[in-house]
């Protein structure tokens, strides 16, 4: 039975578009929550200032002014924090709240001394604070317009263009607006990227373990259900030999009996993958159990043998056992004409072995096409970082050995052990 891969899945566009987006917007809500808590912080120092008669007055804040600005800031500052789970609102009007702090700001730094006011440094901070939230050139345009505004207010207090120092204060504090917006907005622009390629190899790795169980269930297919339908095909053959013999209703009639032990053995294999999925498959004994039916069905003695203390093994490694006991008996059924077979298997240290050995007719190396039953023993033992051994030759039988580490590595390397040849 050839194995059938199907297609790997192909994300929509608009899911992975979906992904992106609920990601930048979880970013948002958190960075905005951040901008609340700095808010309450600014306006617990706002109250202290208020408080104190002297310090409002350094600040040139009058206490009717202040208070109202004051709780004005609040208001906004918890209704923003309300809407923050409303996408499109929350980030609208946490862009007018930002602006409404720069006018507060103005007010501030303006009654406090224009561009010599010990409070022109917070307009930076806001400058920070657009571009985390808002990191896009023009969204940036609100906090750098906040020099020019402050200048502008100054002259027109003072009636008279501003003085040299207050000049270079200007040009000094753009710059570091505009140093602290490039390097925001590029190491925004950078983990932007990153997620993407994160989201890039989540998506990719998705697919690869799809591929990786539609894989192993092909596998699964071949060499459990596959085998068991072999098994009756080949009864299904030789009752059209006998069906051909007007004298021979006795052995038809037991080759019919045989034909339904295999049709049971079929459903005895569903439930036995069952079991194994469950992790309550009991190994020896299953070993024991398929080589006497498989041996009485094909009418061909099959001895079992263990050696050793029998070690827990993970369900990987006993569903790995017997498949590859279960393909290496369908083998014989098909092709070998063997008149007897033993199979042992041996625990010992840290290492376990199965070794299925025949007396029938053999094999010369050489790979036949769309036969995949050895090619999937070593591929099962590849992935247990064991290997499967497969020597034969013309007239002098075939022997299956299947060397495991009863110690897995957390990832299995290498190509460990190739077969031979495929019947």
């Amino acid at each position: 039975m050839e194995p059938t891969l199907l297609p790997a899945p192909i994300l929509a566009p608009g899911a992975e578009l979906l992904s992106e987006d609920v990601d930048a917007e979880q970013r948002f809500v958190v960075r905005a929550s951040a901008l609340f808590y700095a808010r309450m912080a600014f306006l617990f120092l706002g109250l202290g200032v208020l408080a104190i008669p002297t310090w409002s007055a350094a600040f040139g804040i009058k206490s009717h002014v202040g208070f109202a600005v004051y709780f004005g800031m609040l208001g906004y500052s918890i209704a923003n924090y309300v809407l923050l789970d409303h996408p499109r609102v929350g980030r609208t009007f946490t862009f007018v709240t930002l602006c409404a702090d720069l006018l507060v700001i103005v007010y501030l730094i303006s009654a406090s001394g224009g561009l010599e006011s010990p409070l022109l440094a917070t307009q930076v901070m806001f400058t920070m604070l657009f571009a985390i939230l808002f990191p896009k050139p023009l969204a940036i345009v609100p906090p750098l317009l906040t020099l020019p505004v402050v200048t502008r207010i100054d002259q027109l207090v003072s009636g008279q263009g501003p003085p040299f120092l207050a000049s270079l204060v200007v040009v000094w504090y753009s710059a570091i607006n505009a140093v602290v917006a490039y390097v925001i907005v590029f190491l925004n622009q950078r983990d932007d990227a990153q997620r993407r390629e994160l989201l890039a190899l989540q998506r990719e790795r998705k697919q690869l373990a799809v591929v990786e169980e539609r894989n192993r269930l092909s596998r699964e297919i071949h060499d459990g259900l596959g085998a068991a339908l072999s098994s009756l095909i080949l009864q299904a053959e030789y009752l059209q030999q006998l069906a051909r013999g007007p004298d021979r209703m006795d052995d038809l009639r037991r080759e019919l009996e045989e034909l339904k032990g295999a049709a049971e053995e079929a459903i005895d294999e569903l439930r036995r993958s069952l079991r194994m999925m469950r992790e309550d498959f009991d190994l020896v004994p299953a070993l024991e159990e398929k080589c006497r039916t498989f041996g009485e069905r094909i009418r061909l003695p099959i001895d079992f043998t263990k050696h050793g203390a029998e070690a827990p093994l993970s369900p990987e490694t006993q569903l790995t056992i017997f498949r590859v006991l279960q393909e290496s008996l369908t083998n014989v059924a098909k092709h070998a004409q063997a008149t007897r077979v033993k199979v042992e298997l041996a625990f010992a240290g840290d290492s376990l072995t199965l070794v299925v050995e025949d007396d029938g007719k053999g094999f010369s190396g050489g790979a036949a096409p769309g036969h995949y039953g050895l090619v999937n023993l070593a591929e099962r033992a590849r992935k247990l970082a064991g290997e499967a051994q497969i020597r034969s030759s013309p007239g002098q039988g075939t022997t299956v050995t299947l060397l495991l580490p009863l110690t897995q590595p957390a990832v299995a390397g290498g190509a460990l052990g190739a077969a031979a040849g495929s019947r």
